[in-house]
């Protein structure tokens, strides 16, 4: 009969519960550090693209370019007046081929 009980199919020893929470502790304190680390990274990803987009200060050939750009898009020229060919602001544009557009329609009907 004591010989039966010897062989029987289960662990016979306690389990060493320091081991398992000492793992535990282990594996809980490494994951608040990883996070910890993440969080700190996609907060300063985050600052330094805020700096970039936002706060960044503006390059002198950037604000040159788009004040050729305004100028281009906002004031009236003689392009060639051989040709007649005039640049117009780009609202005056759309207004005159709205217009243009709506007489189209009127004469449709």
């Amino acid at each position: 009969m004591k010989e039966s009980i010897e062989n029987a199919g289960y662990e016979k020893k306690d389990v060493k519960a320091l081991t398992i929470i000492g793992a535990a502790v282990a594996i809980i304190v490494f994951l608040v550090v990883v996070i910890i680390i993440l969080n700190d990274y996609f907060v300063a990803a985050k600052e330094e693209m805020v700096y970039n987009v936002f706060l960044k200060p503006e390059s002198s050939e950037i604000r040159d370019i788009r004040a050729r750009e305004t100028e281009i898009l906002t004031t009236f020229k003689v392009l060639d007046a051989g040709k007649g060919i005039y640049r117009i602001p780009i609202d005056r544009a759309m207004q005159l081929i709205a217009e243009e557009h709506f007489q189209d329609r009127i004469k449709d009907r």
